[in-house]
């Protein structure tokens, strides 16, 4: 995007290159002197050329600076409100997971029976899970995979030959990413050879 100050700037340099060779030229120019006696009584008031061009620019030039501040304000106060409310979409579908808990706490009040209980948490994460999935968040896949740095964390090696060289044994803790970035690299354990 083409600065709209530097080239106001720019346009006020050439014109005032224009006006610079304008005035050599007129001081080349001989002064022709006026008589006294036709200018006696009479005040004419002569207006200056470059006095006009120069207030001209000027007030762009003002005009410009105070937009171009009007802008750096505005987008400051935009980044400010995204930081402030960049994740209410989130939380408002947060909210929805949080009242399926306390729709959850009620049910099991009076339940005895473990598989009732079970059953609530079920559905309390799976509704969590997938909120997070349309919120963006991914789970990184782990176990089977091929070692990789960008995605895994190795806390542990252990020497086998019944996986290949740098295959994930075990999942120690889940990894997540949101879009490209990741949140949270997945602990694992990776297959040496054995030596």
């Amino acid at each position: 995007m083409e600065n709209p100050f530097k080239k106001a700037v720019e346009n006020n340099d050439e014109e005032l290159k224009e006006i610079t060779v304008d005035e050599k030229a007129a001081e080349e120019q001989p002064v022709e002197e006026k008589d006294d006696a036709s200018s006696e009584g009479v005040v004419e008031e002569e207006t200056n050329p470059w006095q006009e061009k120069y207030e001209q620019l000027n007030n762009q030039y003002i005009r410009l600076a105070a937009d171009f501040d009007n802008f750096r304000k505005r987008q400051e106060q935009e980044r400010e409100s995204l930081l402030k409310y960049g994740a209410e979409n989130t939380v408002k579908k947060l909210i929805e997971v949080l009242d399926n808990f306390d729709r959850g706490l009620k049910a099991i009040e009076t339940v005895e029976d473990c598989a009732k209980v079970k059953e609530c948490y079920n559905l309390a994460y799976k509704n969590f899970n997938d909120v997070l999935s349309k919120i963006g968040l991914e789970v990184i896949k782990a176990e089977g995979e091929e070692f990789d740095p960008n995605l895994h964390e190795a806390v542990m090696q252990t020497p086998t030959n019944d996986k290949p060289e740098h295959t994930i044994i075990a999942e120690l803790q889940k990894g997540y990413k949101l879009g490209d970035k990741v949140l949270r690299p997945a602990l694992v354990n990776v297959a040496t050879p054995e030596g």
